[in-house]
């Protein structure tokens, strides 16, 4: 479990006098060696990202300008978002507001789930399966900031989307980046549990990063998880109370041969496998993340029609 202490100095972005200025680099420098005295694993990246939106500037424009001094004003921004991240934890998404994933720049509140680096995994794995010119229908259940789908509709334009959750308010958040990136006339969203609100519909792909974690691991886990949404992270004591039911009734919402990719944690990979043959699904299989961990699992439904 990662450190909470918050203990030590506070951040010096207004300590000192205008005759001996903080720079760029004065600032970078001294943040991330706070944020590692409070067990921030990613210290130099989150003082990067917090101090280029404290200064209205992309990360590439802190490397170009080091020694340029931070004003005043600036400087209270960013003590207040160090201050925040230090202490209360809140994660670097959340205080920007924004997160990027699949080089689209997407919009993130405490209402969903920032998406993670290995859900790229996701989308790679569908991607194998969605073919570039078809009208292919996909299913994104449990879409959150409506991350997984975006990023394929951005790289599948003949495809069309519906993207569920049971939080009405991750949907506002999915809606939001969909219009930002003007892909809102093929994104559908529904409220609702696992496949109620698409019932008696066919898809020939359905994509899921589901809730898979543990309640047991609850007090073991960084503190920054306190501040998203529980519903979009635990699943019952084993994590498997959503990845069940989800793999158990999969094959009802697919055309033949269509295809499920599914997120998962590598400790769950061999049950939710066996339970993809209970459930009559073939070619079953798992993909590793960059990490070299099991991160996704694909399955085929029985039939020849596949994507169209």
């Amino acid at each position: 479990m990662m450190s909470q202490t918050t203990s030590g100095p506070q951040p010096v972005v207004t300590e000192r006098s205008p005759s001996n200025t903080w720079t760029v680099l004065d600032l970078l420098r001294w943040t991330a060696d706070h944020f590692t005295s409070c067990g921030i694993e990613t210290a130099r990246l989150d003082a990067e990202c917090l101090l280029a939106f404290a200064l209205g500037i992309e990360r590439v424009g802190l490397y170009i300008d080091f020694e340029k001094p931070v004003e005043a004003a600036e400087r209270d921004v960013f003590r207040e978002l160090v201050r925040r991240r230090a202490k209360e934890r809140i994660p670097v998404a959340q205080l920007l507001g924004r997160r990027e994933f699949w080089s689209l720049s997407l919009s993130v509140t405490s209402d969903v789930l920032a998406p993670r680096p290995e859900t790229e995994t996701l989308v790679e794995a569908a991607l194998r399966y969605l073919p570039a010119a078809a009208e292919s229908r996909v299913l994104d259940l449990g879409t959150g900031s409506g991350a997984i789908a975006l990023a394929l509709a951005s790289e599948r334009p003949q495809a069309r989307f519906v993207a569920t959750d049971v939080s009405e308010a991750a949907l506002a958040v999915a809606r939001k980046n969909a219009e930002a990136l003007g892909l809102t006339d093929r994104f559908e969203t529904r409220q609702g549990t696992l496949f109620e609100p698409v019932a008696g519909e066919r898809f020939d792909l359905v994509v899921s990063n589901p809730p898979y974690v543990a309640e047991k691991s609850r007090p073991h886990l960084a503190p920054e998880l306190s501040h998203e949404p529980a519903i979009a992270l635990f699943a019952g004591p084993e994590g498997l109370d959503v990845l069940e039911p989800l793999i158990k009734g999969v094959g009802t919402v697919l055309v033949p041969g269509g295809m499920a990719a599914i997120e998962l944690s590598s400790e769950q990979v061999p049950a939710m496998i066996e339970c993809c043959g209970e459930a009559g699904l073939v070619e079953a299989s798992s993909i590793r993340d960059l990490a070299g961990r099991e991160r996704v699992i694909v399955a085929r439904s029985r039939g020849t029609e596949g994507p169209r």
